[in-house]
């Protein structure tokens, strides 16, 4: 697993400049939602907390689509179906993967992008934690959509059409997590619910994933 780990991650940086997408557009939705909706600190400190989640969530969308795909095109994937090592354990590695190169930056310029929002410093932390646990969910349950379209050309609007209804409770719980803490609310219900997913998609994303694998390469 972890040479997996290591040669995605060397494959992601490589290609820099699709590395540095989910993490420019991330920003860009902080940086514009000011100006096309209102600048008022209230406002922004009303809403910031959705805008910073539907910002992660698109960004982790807009990185899926390498995922599979340059394994699918090189018959990597070929290898990975026939190894003597557990399919869903190299799943695991490869999400694990995309997580390091797209949820940890996200995760990394968000208190920033949460200043600009003006959301208060006592938020900061909980929405480091609130992505923290909801977007290793987003890798796992994205992976699922990426596996069964992986096969198709042009299957952006398909991928995105499978995930983004599985997304809307991490959504939701994310949100309402940062939202409780900005106005000093206790978010530990949210968050034990954001943990619960994500125990939820490691257990059994890895295995779908798999038959979905399987099935588009039989």
């Amino acid at each position: 697993m972890g040479v997996l780990i290591k040669r995605d991650l060397m494959l992601a940086y490589r290609c820099r400049a699709e590395l540095a997408n989910p993490v420019l557009f991330f920003a860009v939705v902080a940086v514009l939602f000011p100006l096309s909706a209102s600048p008022d600190a209230e406002t922004l400190k009303l809403l910031g907390p959705g805008v910073l989640w539907v910002g992660a969530l698109l960004a982790t969308v807009l990185s899926l689509g390498p995922l599979f795909r340059s394994d699918f095109d090189d018959g990597a994937l070929e290898q990975m179906l026939v190894s003597p090592h557990p399919l869903p354990a190299l799943i695991v590695a490869k999400v694990s993967a995309h997580w390091l190169v797209t949820g940890l930056p996200l995760i990394a310029v968000s208190p920033v992008l949460a200043l600009l929002l003006n959301l208060p410093p006592q938020a900061l932390p909980i929405l480091l934690l609130s992505l923290a646990l909801g977007t290793p969910v987003l890798s796992f349950v994205g992976a699922i959509g990426m596996a069964l379209t992986v096969g198709l050309r042009g299957g952006g609007m398909l991928l995105a059409l499978l995930v983004l209804p599985l997304y809307v409770p991490v959504l939701i719980f994310g949100a309402s997590a940062v939202h409780a803490a900005v106005f000093q609310l206790d978010p530990a219900g949210q968050l034990f619910l954001l943990g619960a997913l994500l125990a939820l998609a490691a257990t059994l994303a890895p295995w779908a994933i798999a038959g979905a694998l399987t099935l588009i390469s039989g």
